[in-house]
């Protein structure tokens, strides 16, 4: 059993969930493009797969905002199901505001005799607000308040607005008049939904967005990340073992990072055989989480994972080994990529969690 050599709270390379603002290392153009966007009030919509640090970026970016004056105000949709459910997600965003934008928005709620903050309870009432007309009401208060103190809206995993019949449509007809006060970033984890609902033409937001991907960290950022964690003498090609492994996938990255820091921290030796104890601890902690995840998958989508991972053709070799049909394999193909968990990268296809593409190599080698 692997012992840690020092506590897991000093790590430098937090990767549990998404990071403060002042953690976000290695998105400097990232954040310089998106404040561009924002501040020239050009709607603009993050697209990238889970876990690649989209809700940190932005949290840094209204931060950033925040210290000019902006207020921000985080919508967070995701798994939104309902009406009733949107205008609860609308109410806590306008609830979780402060100073003097706060008091701007319980004047303007006070005119209209709506109070702000208690929506979900008053949805759990007989007497229950129409869902409808409680959304129409909280996003007039948001765009109101827009026009009289400087406003950042995130409307974070946008892509589950799919699930509420209208509500789309609503939002677009709410917003679209105010772009010149409000400045408006959607952010979604599933690239190909997120693309529909800016490039499709039956769709209300179609030709509405700035498209920006946010790509992985770059192997000089990884270099940059790690030198910094290990006060500038990090261990001898780590940063590059890591990039190849993870191809900058950067929760993955920053995951792979802290194993190391922990095992041999700064001003200590690293032991001859790190790297091999990195993927050991970073194997240990994953492996139970990839099977569960994989056991509750499509069989065809499994095999599409398990041929992609090994680098094979789903029309191949491989895919008559696993008994897929070109039709299944072809469904399965564009469901994961509609999800995110497999991406192109030119005429390649590739699992995006490298972490799982890695069990799915060793529990199942073709």
């Amino acid at each position: 059993m692997l012992v840690p050599s020092h506590s897991v709270l000093d790590s430098p390379f937090p990767h549990h969930g998404p990071l403060k603002p002042e953690q976000v290392r290695g998105r400097d153009e990232l954040l310089i493009q998106l404040t561009e966007k924002v501040t020239a009030h050009r709607v603009t919509a993050l697209l990238g797969p889970r876990r690649y640090g989209k809700t940190s970026v932005l949290r840094r970016l209204g931060a950033d905002l925040a210290e000019a004056g902006t207020s921000v105000v985080w919508v967070d949709l995701y798994a939104v199901r309902s009406f009733a459910d949107l205008a609860a997600r609308l109410d806590e965003a306008l609830d979780g505001t402060s100073g003097a934008h706060r008091s701007t928005l319980d004047r303007l709620a006070a005119s209209v005799e709506f109070n702000l903050g208690v929506v979900k309870a008053r949805f759990q009432r007989p007497d229950r607000p129409v869902p409808e007309t409680t959304a129409h009401t909280l996003l007039d208060l948001l765009v109101d308040a827009s026009e009289l103190h400087p406003t950042l809206v995130v409307m974070d995993e946008f892509s589950s607005i799919g699930g509420v019949e209208g509500a789309a449509g609503l939002l677009r007809t709410k917003f679209q008049h105010h772009y010149q006060e409000l400045a408006i970033v959607f952010a979604g984890s599933e690239p190909s939904t997120m693309r529909a609902l800016f490039e499709d033409r039956d769709e209300p937001f179609y030709a509405q967005a700035d498209l920006v991907v946010i790509e992985p960290l770059s192997a000089v950022a990884i270099d940059e990340i790690v030198a910094e964690g290990w006060e500038g003498r990090p261990p001898p090609g780590l940063a590059g073992r890591i990039f190849s492994a993870t191809g900058g996938h950067p929760q993955r990255a920053m995951q792979l990072a802290d194993a190391a820091w922990v095992i041999a921290p700064p001003d200590t030796d690293p032991p001859p055989d790190l790297w091999g104890q990195v993927l050991e601890t970073v194997r240990a902690q994953t492996d139970a989480g990839h099977e569960v995840r994989y056991s509750s998958m499509p069989s065809a989508d499994q095999a599409v994972l398990r041929i992609v991972a090994a680098g094979e053709s789903i029309f191949g070799r491989a895919g008559e080994l696993l008994d897929l049909s070109a039709s299944s394999g072809q469904n399965a193909r564009r469901r994961l990529i509609d999800t995110g968990q497999l991406a192109q990268r030119g005429e390649e296809l590739f699992v995006v969690d490298p972490l799982f593409a890695d069990w799915l190599r060793r529990r199942f080698p073709l």
